[in-house]
């Protein structure tokens, strides 16, 4: 099946970045991660925790490629096995495990992107990409001063209080959803520009006077909602 360029660009590009050093994570420790979400579901203690009544009363050790600490491999392989069933407890043990606010951010998004991209290629009954080889560099460690503990688990930028390098994220239409990275202003870049392409970009998504897609606006939200349905997401 023939893929639009412009998707297939979009992915090409968030591929590249993904090997590339972020913003808290050096690009080994990014490509670890990625590598574990493809390991994950395969993980028995991953298929116990989803089979139970509630994954908390569950004990073991994750399946691992050995790459990662045991609270990197639990905070990956729950993010990507059941996310539905995340709790704010849960949330605070991870950072009490030792990695930092924005370090999670970045592995969320890290997480976000491989996902996308990969079910994309399960749907055309392809093969997943190649993960990029790790490019040296050091994270820049850039945390925008605005972010402040809200009405999210994690540090995000308000609408339209944001510095003179993040307005671009928290301005216009208010959509809260698309504060979720912006702690880690360059991830929620990122995953906007991929979803953009996958989806539709937030100016085609309210205009309804033309079809940007092969579907309909109707079509696409009906998708969505069912989607949505079964991964639990309660957004």
């Amino acid at each position: 099946m023939k893929i639009r360029e412009d998707l297939a660009q979009a992915q090409s590009r968030a591929w590249d970045r993904l090997g590339r050093p972020g913003t808290w994570l050096d690009a080994k420790t990014r490509i670890a991660v990625a590598e574990e979400i493809r390991h994950a579901p395969g993980c028995r203690l991953c298929a116990r925790r989803k089979a139970s009544l509630s994954p908390y009363g569950v004990e073991g050790v994750h399946d691992s490629l050995g790459r990662l600490e045991e609270n990197w491999l639990e905070a990956v392989h729950r993010i990507v096995s059941d996310p539905g069933r995340l709790t704010e407890s849960w949330y605070r043990k991870i950072i009490a495990s030792g990695i930092a606010e924005t370090e999670y951010v970045e592995m969320v998004s890290v997480i976000a992107h491989v996902v996308a991209v990969d079910t994309f290629a399960r749907a055309q009954g392809a093969e997943m990409r190649p993960l990029p080889s790790p490019k040296a560099g050091a994270p820049s460690r850039y945390r925008p001063a605005e972010a402040r503990t809200t009405d999210a688990w994690v540090p995000t930028l308000s609408w339209g209080q944001a510095g003179a390098k993040e307005i671009d994220l928290v301005s216009g239409p208010v959509s809260n959803i698309r504060r979720a990275l912006t702690l880690v202003p360059d991830e929620a870049r990122s995953f906007f520009e991929l979803a953009a392409h996958h989806y539709m970009s937030g100016p085609q998504m309210f205009d309804f006077s033309k079809e940007y897609r092969a579907i309909t606006h109707a079509q696409i939200e009906l998708v969505a909602a069912r989607v949505s349905a079964l991964n639990r997401c309660t957004y």
